[in-house]
Order: C-alpha cells, then sequence, then structure tokens
C-alpha cells in the first residue's frame, strides 16, 4: 500500500519537473527569440498559484508517507506473532536463532524468509516454531536411555549438558568417541534408537555411524547444513550459544511433558547465561 502510495507522488513529482523544465525552455525560447510576447503581470501570477497549489498538495502527499508506520503497516514475515507459539517472538529474535549465514543450501532454501542487507539468510520464525514443535514430538517417541546427543561446537555445550542434565538423554561434547555405535568391542559401546546432532557438519562422525547402523536421526540444521539421511530437522542458527541454547531449552521443556515426566520444568535461563539483559534487535 505504500509503496504505491509512493509510486504516485514519484510520477506526481516527475510531471511537475518535467513541466518546470518546459517552462523553463518557453521562457529561454522567448528570451532568445525575443519574437513571442511575455505574459501579463496577471497571467505570471494566476500560474504561479497554480503551481504553489500543486506543490502543496505533494508536501501533504508526502507527509502522509512519512506518517505510515511501516512495521505496523507490512510487518515482516519473520516477525509476525504466531497466537500458539511456543516463546514470545521477541524471545526467538533476540535469541538470534532466525538468523542463518550467507549459505543458503537447496535443502534449507524453503525455511529461508529473506536475506539481511548484510547477506544474512533469515529464517521464517513461526515456521521455526512449528519445526521446533515437531522435532520435540519426534524426540518424544523415544526414552532418554535410549537417545544420544553429540555437539561438538564449544557455544553448544552448556545448552546440551543442561539437556541431558535434565532429560537424562546420554550426551557427547567436545570430541565424539568414534566406533562408540557400531564396534562391540570397545569398552564404552552403546546401542541407541536415535541420535540428535546440533550440526551434520561438525557432528558427521556421529551422523555416519548412525546411517551405517540404520539409526534415525534428528538434527539442528543451518542455512548452509545439506540434510541428506538425516531422519528430522529442526532448521534454526545452530552457530550461536544463544540459538542452541533456546533450542535446547524448548526441547527439553516439550520432552519433559510430552513424555509426562516428574521433573520440575527448566529455566530459559539455565540455558543461556544473561538471559535476563539480552534484547532483541530493533
Amino acid at each position: 500500500m505504500a509503496r504505491t502510495k509512493k509510486t504516485e507522488i514519484s510520477e506526481k513529482l516527475k510531471e511537475e519537473n518535467k513541466e518546470v523544465i518546459e517552462n523553463k525552455e518557453e521562457g529561454f525560447g522567448e528570451k532568445k527569440s525575443e519574437t513571442k510576447s511575455s505574459l501579463s503581470p496577471e497571467e505570471k501570477k494566476a500560474k504561479l498559484a497554480k503551481l504553489l497549489e500543486k506543490a502543496k498538495k505533494l508536501e501533504e502527499s508526502v507527509e502522509e508517507v512519512k506518517d505510515i508506520d511501516l512495521k505496523k503497516k507490512i510487518k515482516p514475515e519473520e516477525e509476525e506473532e504466531k497466537k500458539d507459539a511456543l516463546v514470545p517472538i521477541e524471545d526467538y529474535l533476540k535469541s538470534s536463532i532466525h538468523l542463518g549465514t550467507r549459505v543458503i543450501t537447496p535443502d534449507m532454501r524453503r525455511y529461508v524468509y529473506r536475506r539481511r542487507a548484510d547477506g544474512l539468510a533469515v529464517f521464517n520464525t513461526a515456521l521455526l516454531d512449528d519445526m521446533i514443535r515437531a522435532g520435540a514430538n519426534f524426540l518424544a517417541k523415544y526414552l532418554p536411555n535410549e537417545v544420544v546427543i553429540v555437539c561438538k561446537r564449544e557455544s553448544g555445550w552448556k545448552a546440551v549438558n543442561k539437556f541431558s542434565e535434565i532429560t537424562g538423554i546420554k550426551a557427547y561434547t567436545k570430541k565424539y568417541p568414534a566406533g562408540i555405535l557400531t564396534n562391540t568391542n570397545l569398552e564404552n559401546f552403546m546401542e541407541a534408537e536415535l541420535i540428535f546432532i546440533c550440526d551434520p557438519w561438525l557432528d558427521k562422525n556421529a551422523l555416519e555411524d548412525a546411517n551405517r547402523i540404520g539409526v534415525p536421526i534428528l538434527s539442528i540444521c543451518d542455512t548452509n547444513n545439506f540434510t541428506a539421511n538425516i531422519t528430522q530437522i529442526i532448521p534454526g542458527n545452530n552457530k550461536s550459544a544463544k540459538s542452541l541454547g533456546i533450542i535446547l531449552y524448548l526441547l527439553t521443556k516439550l520432552y519433559l511433558e510430552i513424555r509426562k515426566l516428574p521433573v520440575s520444568p527448566p529455566m530459559i535461563q539455565d540455558f543461556i547465561d544473561g538471559w535476563d539483559t539480552l534484547q532483541p534487535p530493533k
């Protein structure tokens, strides 16, 4: 709507500029040839009054456009509030869960809303909310002792360890023990029904082991990730401690609710340092 108004104003300005130019050219022609009769004082006054009236109307139109709150009239999709959202939209924004990378793979394009001016991809937060809920329902099909969560990226260690502590799901951070799922001769060998990874690239060893033994995989995927051989994805920023924190907080909360585990609901402050002082971007 605002764009249409601006277009109309632009066209009007172009017409006025054209008229002024033509008038100037006409004046120059008169001065040069000195053959055309000049306008009478009354005609000049009437023409000037007409031009001033048009200019005033254009000025009022411009002020009308300036008064429009574009955030209210044309609200970006990633900032739209969902009635049944797991958390307020401000929480998603201040966690940076919606900010992807400058690379968008074909697998992840469907979850991207747009690009920012700096080239970063922006996830659709309404879709992220739905996918976190779907991921939690998928995770809740399994008992805690049937799941292993793997996170090599340091920014996710705090949230992963808290997730593991509350849910009872086994966690491997820093380094994934090679062969733990495939080599029965290892002392620490274990069987799992679901492997949960935080990045298909960094946690590729766990991903490969899970594929080798045919175990389903749940993965958090950023815009630069490929999703081949992943059973269920949760799209979102998997680089930031804040983003990983809110995803794992919500998964913990939903997992406890769905499985009706006798554990006190978690607090987001336990997953993200300095949460109460974070501010959503303006």
